[in-house]
């Protein structure tokens, strides 16, 4: 049986790419909304509010999950292009996934935030010149990370997320409206 928490496998810690990687990468962070808007196209309220592994989050919060990770992600970058390896702030995801919006909030709400949090991240990756890769910020918990390790993190952290849903979907026969390649 699949690893359910790890549908594509655990992140690994990519550094030092090749302009060519990071103009991958960069294509997936560009995807990831419409993977995402795919993998949940036509579920029902109920289904939303499905955990799509057993203790795991609901469909419903893996969507609001997704945007409030990269936008601290968009915030870090944007912190470690204009100072010298700040310090950020960690959030607990898992609380935030708790708070009361989360069940009212239409998913719509967020895969729109996706979409255009992701417009402008993305004019911010292409622009970055080459020595910008190496700039750094410090996590209070990871220690030091590059921008082209975060890089690689939130193109597979996209991907993952769209896994968990795709992967119910196709474990509990949901798949008629899922676009192709969205796994």
């Amino acid at each position: 049986m699949p690893d359910l928490s790890y549908p594509i496998g655990k992140f690994a810690a990519e550094r030092d790419l090749s302009a060519g990687r990071r103009a991958e990468l960069i294509a997936q962070i560009a995807d990831a909304p419409a993977r995402l808007r795919a993998a949940v196209n036509g579920l029902s309220p109920q289904q939303l509010d499905t955990p799509y592994r057993p203790q795991g989050w609901t469909v419903r919060q893996v969507v609001h999950h997704v945007p409030e990770s990269h936008m601290n992600a968009y915030i870090r970058f944007k912190l470690a292009l204009t100072e010298s390896e700040p310090t950020i702030k960690p959030y607990e995801q898992q609380l935030w996934a708790e708070l009361p919006d989360v069940p009212v909030t239409p998913v719509e709400t967020s895969l729109a935030l996706l979409d255009f949090l992701h417009q402008r991240w993305v004019i911010v990756l292409k622009g970055m010149a080459e020595g910008d890769w190496q700039r750094t910020f410090r996590h209070p918990e990871l220690g030091i990370v590059r921008l082209d390790t975060n890089l690689a993190l939130y193109a597979w952290h996209g991907r993952h997320h769209v896994a968990h849903i795709t992967g119910l979907r196709e474990r509990m026969g949901w798949n008629s409206g899922v676009a192709a390649g969205t796994r």
